[in-house]
């Protein structure tokens, strides 16, 4: 990936035929995005918001829901009143890519 900051970034379609990100790259990758952890497996990124109230949960859930759509890049939501789990990897290559890092960056993006 080019240097330059990820949320900056534009995610590229992924049907498959690349291997996931190794290791060493997601933890570099990961200091850019510091409030994410990485599985085990180095597979999927995980972040856990959490809100004063359902109405603002659903309101970042649909700006997630945006951030998706615009890069063709959906994450796994888990949604409850006041928190929302966001984990990203791409399965089509049944690990991490870029784009997983991207998006991860553009939502961090919302609250700064």
């Amino acid at each position: 990936m080019a240097d330059g900051p990820l949320a900056q970034k534009k995610c590229v379609p992924c049907e498959g035929g690349i291997k996931p990100l190794p290791r060493d790259q997601c933890l570099s990758l990961l200091k850019q995005i510091p409030d994410w952890t990485l599985n085990e497996s180095a597979t999927e990124l995980c972040r856990e918001f959490t809100f004063r109230n359902f109405h603002e949960t659903m309101e970042f859930v649909n700006a997630v829901a945006w951030i998706a759509h615009h890069e063709d890049h959906h994450p796994d939501l888990e949604v409850h009143w006041g928190s929302c789990r966001v984990r990203y990897s791409t399965h089509a290559i049944k690990g991490l890519s870029d784009n997983d890092f991207i998006c991860a960056a553009k939502i961090d993006a919302l609250f700064n």
